[in-house]
């Protein structure tokens, strides 16, 4: 379809104004111009794609001939599972694979002008920062906003739940253990033992903490997994378990 001129520089922002231009024409096709849109996709015809273009319009043609093409192409074919599906789900589908296509041209542009690492994370935050042609036709934008924040709640609760001086079961990092006996001050200094290998702690390992006893253990020793201990409320270790089914 369209060509580009003579390769020449491009800028983060300009490449960024391409995809925004191109995606405006892919959302107005499946959205606003949807009747025109659809009527276009006959399955009788041959391999037909959806092209958007900077200026914010679109547009349904057969793929171009030039191989390799001097753009990526979208989706090959739509026009034939029009009629196979409902068409919302038809619809969702172009959607899909436009929000793929995008991306190609988008990062195309950078790999052709020269982006370097902190250009391309620039440019697909851009880019990420605005809801996919998907969201915007299942009208799932406010949907995915919502996820997002209850992700970074989730995340949050997370969190307090590692930390061993918030409520609940104890986890990693032990504090270092408080001895009565002067005998055992020389450990005091080196830190918690694990109850059950007598191992003294590292950071690089999980540990949970006995409700019982107040004694530490690596959770690979008395098989505890984070995610298993994030839904005990009180944990007993082995010894302590035993002791109260003796009882």
């Amino acid at each position: 379809m369209e060509g580009i001129p003579h390769p020449f520089p491009r800028t983060v922002e300009e490449v960024f104004s391409d995809f925004k231009g191109r995606r405006a024409g892919l959302i107005k096709a499946l959205t606003a111009d949807v009747e025109k849109f659809y009527q276009q996709c006959d399955p009788e015809k041959e391999n037909l794609c959806l092209y958007g273009f900077p200026n914010e319009t679109w547009e349904v043609n057969l793929p171009v001939e030039e191989v390799p093409p001097e753009l990526p192409e979208p989706a090959l074919g739509i026009n034939f599972a029009r009629d196979g599906m409902q068409e919302k789900d038809w619809l969702s589908l172009v959607a899909v694979h436009s929000d793929s296509w995008l991306l190609a041209v988008a990062f195309y542009f950078g790999a052709r002008f020269g982006f370097g690492k902190n250009e391309r994370k620039r440019l697909f935050q851009m880019i990420n920062d605005l809801p996919t042609i998907f969201e915007v036709v299942t009208g799932n934008v406010k949907q995915a906003k919502e996820q997002s924040a209850n992700q970074n709640s989730k995340s949050k609760s997370s969190t307090k739940m590692s930390d061993p001086q918030s409520k609940g079961v104890k986890m990693s990092p032990p504090p270092k253990r408080e001895e009565e006996s002067g005998e055992e001050e020389e450990d005091d200094e080196q830190g918690a033992t694990c109850g059950a290998c007598g191992d003294s702690y590292a950071n690089d390992e999980f540990w949970i903490c006995c409700d019982i006893c107040e004694r530490w253990f690596h959770g690979k020793c008395v098989k505890i997994t984070p995610a298993k201990a994030e839904h005990i409320k009180q944990y007993k270790c082995p010894s302590c378990s035993t002791k109260k089914a003796r009882v």
